[in-house]
């Protein structure tokens, strides 16, 4: 006997990883924005937007795409049972998601648009490194990982121009009222 579990164990044990990565991933992906995420809200209509901002819309439709994708790369590292690096390829997910999960609650709910640039660099940083690791672990988990490196990316750029735009961060709270008088 040369293996250690057949093809069809091995392709279970990665179908019952991905059973509970990929909802967990986008559940709680889901959770962070809802927390944190009022695009609708006064602060953030307030805020001038930089040329590059996509539509709304847009978000929602990446983010879920995103979600599911690193979620099955984590299960592809999570099922290479004896995989060398393992370990800490998941590890590094795992900070790099908490950050991901960090970020939409500071910019929209704590309206902090430096200290969420900031968030997002480490993020971009800590995803880069988690890429990587996991590439070793499973090629194809890293290949997975790109394109949210890639959207990390751009969201990066364009937290730097909300930040650009709005110097004082969109301190100024709208009040909702049309016109305002002073006596």
């Amino acid at each position: 006997m040369n293996r250690l579990a057949s093809q069809s164990q091995l392709r279970a044990s990665l179908l019952r990883w991905s059973l509970v990565c990929v909802p967990a991933v986008m559940l709680l992906g889901f959770l962070s924005g809802m927390l944190g995420s009022d695009p609708s809200g006064p602060w953030f209509q307030s805020l001038t937007k930089p040329d590059i901002f996509p539509p709304p819309a847009t978000f929602g439709i990446v983010w879920s795409i995103l979600f599911a994708l690193i979620g099955f790369a984590l299960a592809l590292v999570c099922a290479a049972w004896g995989a060398r690096g393992r370990g800490i390829a998941i590890a590094a997910f795992i900070v790099q998601f908490a950050l991901a999960l960090a970020w939409s609650p500071t910019f929209f709910a704590a309206h902090q648009i430096e200290t969420a640039l900031y968030v997002i660099f480490f993020l971009d940083v800590a995803a880069i490194v988690a890429t990587v690791l996991m590439w070793r672990v499973r090629k194809l988990a890293g290949v997975l990982m790109l394109p949210y490196v890639a959207w990390i990316l751009f969201a990066t750029v364009l937290n730097y121009q909300f930040l650009q735009a709005n110097p004082d961060g969109g301190a100024a709270e709208p009040t909702g009222a049309v016109q305002t008088f002073e006596l």
